[in-house]
């Protein structure tokens, strides 16, 4: 039976340290955390719960535009290529693809080699025609595909606004190197657009506290990396609409005055504090263009839905 390829490419995780790159988040004089450490396998369920709710307009807005205009995509895009999936999760917004774009081969990139591990099997189960790969990597500071990838037309593809989690720079660097390993293909690009406080803020704070778990997640994550006693009811989940950066911060705020310990040191947090987690940037079509072109693409064909929340982008 085909079975899926899996390469972990460790080297970059080991470039970094993780331990100490959260130690020097921790310890700076805001603290903070990458989001890249929310997504372990926990973590990456809890993303996948947090989609399916009716607060989250992202993933299902960008869906309706998939939808909608499948066939218009699939012209542009073409098809029979290598489908490179950043960020990839659970899959499902590729394989939604796989019909219309009917790719030789599927590159699945995510922080979670783990999710990958139980998510990929049953894929490849699905489309036997399709040859699979899982990828586990770190691409938040530098991006390259590891030796065993496919070297056909490479269509990346990057849904559900990801690119909004790094700062202009950072994102502009992240689509350069993409750019550079794109050849002949193109990036398939799921960018959220900026809108009213009140949707934003009901939608990273939903009612049902998915996000809070979420976010909270992610001190057992550093707990387990970073050998630290994080208490997870110590802390809560907190936003904020920033509408002059327009992004969405969240952050994880001490309940009281508390100390919080690791091998070799230690971090004493007052009430009230914070440790930020995650930026969610949002874009006008004019500053995404912008971006993209800075970052050395050329030709945009762009679908938005009725109301201008989300955008899906082809660049090449």
């Amino acid at each position: 039976m085909l079975a899926p390829v899996f390469l972990t490419d460790s080297q970059p995780l080991i470039q970094l340290d993780l331990a100490e790159e959260i130690k020097t988040g921790l310890l700076a004089q805001s603290a903070s955390i990458s989001p890249k450490f929310l997504y372990d396998n926990l973590g990456s369920h809890l993303f996948t719960a947090i989609t399916l709710l009716p607060e989250y307009y992202p993933t299902r807005i960008e869906n309706e535009i998939f939808g909608q205009y499948r066939n218009e995509i699939a012209e542009v895009v073409g098809q029979n290529s290598s489908l490179i999936d950043l960020g990839a999760g659970n899959c499902q917004k590729a394989e939604s693809l796989f019909e219309s774009l009917k790719p030789t081969s599927y590159i699945a990139i995510d922080f979670s080699i783990e999710y990958l591990q139980e998510i990929l099997p049953k894929l490849q189960n699905k489309y036997p025609q399709v040859d699979m790969y899982g990828v586990g990597m770190d691409f938040s500071a530098n991006f390259s595909l590891p030796v065993g990838v496919p070297q056909a037309k490479r269509t990346f593809f990057y849904p559900g606004s990801s690119i909004g989690n790094f700062l202009a720079t950072e994102a502009e660097h992240l689509l350069r190197q993409i750019r550079a390993q794109i050849d002949k293909g193109g990036l398939l690009l799921g960018v959220d657009l900026m809108k009213g406080e009140d949707i934003l803020r009901t939608a990273y704070d939903d009612s049902l506290k998915l996000t809070a778990a979420f976010n909270l997640n992610i001190l057992r994550v550093v707990n387990g990396l970073l050998g630290s006693d994080f208490d997870v009811k110590d802390f809560r989940h907190t936003i904020k609409v920033n509408t002059v950066l327009n992004r969405v911060e969240l952050y994880l705020e001490a309940l009281s005055d508390l100390i919080v310990s690791w091998p070799g040191n230690s971090r004493a947090f007052k009430r009230g504090e914070l440790i930020h987690t995650e930026n969610s940037h949002k874009y006008t079509l004019d500053s995404i263009q912008a971006l993209l072109t800075r970052a050395g693409y050329r030709a945009f064909n762009i679908w938005t839905d009725p109301q201008d929340y989300f955008a899906v982008i082809y660049a090449q």
